[in-house]
């Protein structure tokens, strides 16, 4: 949820420190702060409320300059936003620290700490680090042993990155259940939550795991294990070349992002192009791994989660298999009964989603065939730790609302689906129809891409409006729930949405000329019942917004708007139908005035629980 950026180096490092923020901003943008030991060896400490753009223009008006530094961009868990629980957090005025995490027992640290002397400035857990950090330290021992010492008096996830005045030119750091990436340089190393932050310095990394704690100084990089014993982790080198986080020409990057889906979604399915056979898209000895799946669990959160609720339609209707979809933050935690021979599913954009990836490492051995993840980017955690790996072709996604990185997802399920459904009932000619419709799918995106202009003018009857419905009947259920969870993500409408055919059990006592019915509508098996539903609504005095088919006969009168969608494939609707429900948020929210990219209390990544 935030991000952190460290170096130490024999230049000065404020502006790398803050490229690094501007890189990871979407991740966190609540408060930003940085510290750095000067050629003096004093701590010099710049923290502000807001974006990073307000920690520029208070090193612009004055500089900060050091060798050695970290830096923070936060999203808010323990203390609200502002500038007294910005981090870096300090003590005794000689350790900056700053944390990605939660510390579960900082209550009671903290209370030991209080009555050993020490005052607490924040309302943070993380400042509990840091004064553990200071009384290791004055008792005698050395950073990275203070560092050893702390971490082993902590519960939670965290990732740590802290400076002294006393050791001027090193950084000590340690990563449980929080991701963190060692950036090697000539005559300099760096650290950070994500890679990307360091790209601008490197392409060589070390990604740490569970446990770790590392020193680094700019000629020397020490790695130790949860032990405390020295390890070698391997070195990575990244050539991908870097995209560069511009609008291009677009106003928002929600709105950059949803226009880049056709070439995104073409690029995820031309994987299927570059190997002899769909299996190999999975990685190497999936085709082996395949053969013995007779079931699928699926585990995810939010947006992911939707798509994994797309995949069970897909996965029992097309190819047989049975499947089963969880929130990763339940399934997590509770006990459960595993069939034979299933294979575990986690979908999650970044890689690095807490519950997600707790759930993977959380699995009993020998409890599923193998594990598969559906992520947005190589070497995450979930990417590292899982036995087969698809990787989707989105590209950077810097919007909290996630759109093109959640139908790219779908169409990996979509292939998984073909993959498993050629071993049982899938006919040669639906797995050649399927992988027809994929094939076409961006085209199909762009028809609906173009609807943008009408779909701005149905987003006006929501501006006064502070709730609404979204309804859609089997595999569009799940797009109405994808639906609704965009509008309130980026809107602040509230919005639910049901399967149309539950109308009757409860949420129709919602509906008047105050509640908007957004309906998905394609034209399949369900239609007619859906028809029958949307006349209940309608009747009640419901004003109606539906999305269908161009073929299904729905036509605009009074109180019922239709747009009109693509005639396409019915196995890539719930895609297609998914980019038009982002441009309805889109314009809603744009004409409500909020912050579409950077949208209140939500972060792009979710590290903690």
């Amino acid at each position: 949820m935030c991000g952190i950026v460290a170096a130490a180096a024999r230049r000065e490092v404020s502006e790398i420190l803050l490229e690094g923020l501007r890189r990871l901003e979407y991740r966190g943008y609540d408060s930003a702060g940085m510290a750095l030991i000067d050629n003096e060896h004093n701590l010099q400490l710049h923290k502000q409320q807001g974006k990073v753009c307000e920690l520029e223009k208070a090193q612009k008006l004055r500089p900060h300059l050091g060798c050695t530094g970290i830096a923070h961009t936060r999203w808010a868990t323990h203390g609200e936003p502002s500038g007294v629980n910005a981090h870096p957090h300090i003590s005794g005025q000689r350790i900056a620290l700053v944390h990605n995490g939660i510390i579960e027992n900082h209550m009671r640290l903290r209370e030991e700490l209080m009555a050993q002397g020490y005052e607490f400035a924040s309302a943070t857990d993380t400042e509990v680090v840091v004064h553990l950090l200071h009384r290791a330290l004055e008792g005698g021992k050395s950073l990275l042993k203070a560092m050893q010492d702390t971490v082993g008096r902590l519960d939670g996830a965290y990732a740590l990155a802290a400076i002294d005045v006393d050791h001027p030119d090193q950084v000590v750091a340690a990563r449980k259940g929080s991701p963190l990436v060692i950036g090697i340089g000539i005559g300099e190393n760096f650290l950070a939550s994500d890679q990307l932050a360091l790209r601008q310095v490197t392409d060589r990394f070390i990604f740490l795991e569970e446990g770790d704690v590392v020193l680094i100084s700019p000629s020397t990089l020490q790695i130790f294990d949860q032990a405390g014993a020295p390890v070698e982790r391997k070195k990575s080198l990244i050539s991908e070349a870097v995209e560069v986080a511009d609008l291009g020409g677009f106003d928002h990057y929600m709105l950059k992002e949803i226009h880049e889906q056709p070439r995104a979604l073409a690029a995820t399915f031309a994987q299927a192009a570059n190997y002899p056979g769909i299996d190999e898209c999975f990685g190497a000895g999936a085709g082996a791994v395949f053969d013995r799946v007779k079931a699928v669990q699926i585990v995810a959160c939010g947006t992911s989660f939707h798509a994994g609720m797309v995949a069970r339609y897909w996965l029992e209707e097309l190819a047989g298999i049975p499947c089963q979809v969880e929130v990763a933050s339940e399934f997590r935690y509770r006990k459960r009964v595993t069939h034979a021979d299933t294979l575990l599913v986690t979908v999650s954009q970044s890689g690095e989603t807490a519950d997600s990836l707790a759930a993977l490492r959380n699995a009993q051995p020998g409890e599923f065939v193998a594990s598969l993840v559906v992520s947005n980017v190589a070497n995450s955690s979930l990417v590292r730790d899982s036995d087969l790996v698809f990787l989707t072709k989105a590209g950077m996604e810097i919007g909290v609302a996630s759109t093109k990185a959640f139908t790219t997802q779908l169409v990996g399920l979509l292939m998984l689906t073909v993959a498993l459904g050629r071993r049982s009932s899938m006919s040669e000619q639906k797995q050649q129809d399927v992988l027809a419709a994929l094939r076409g799918l961006p085209e199909y995106v762009q028809q609906t891409l173009e609807l943008n202009d009408d779909i701005e003018r149905l987003s006006e009857a929501f501006i006064p409006k502070h709730h609404a419905l979204f309804l859609g009947r089997g595999i569009q259920y799940p797009i109405a729930m994808e639906g609704a969870l965009k509008l309130k993500e980026i809107s602040y409408i509230h919005a639910e949405a049901y399967p149309a055919g539950e109308l009757k059990h409860g949420p129709l006592a919602l509906v008047d000329d105050d509640m908007p019915v957004v309906a998905v509508a394609p034209s399949d098996d369900l239609l007619e019942k859906l028809k029958s539903n949307l006349e209940e609504v309608r009747s009640r005095g419901g004003e109606l917004f539906v999305f269908a088919d161009r073929q299904a006969g729905f036509k605009s009168e009074a109180r019922v708007q239709v747009l009109p969608m693509p005639h396409c494939p019915e196995v890539i609707k719930p895609i297609v139908y998914t980019v038009a429900l982002q441009l309805l948020s889109y314009h809603v929210a744009l004409q409500k005035g909020t912050d579409v990219d950077k949208p209140r209390n939500l972060a792009k990544s979710v590290t903690v629980e």
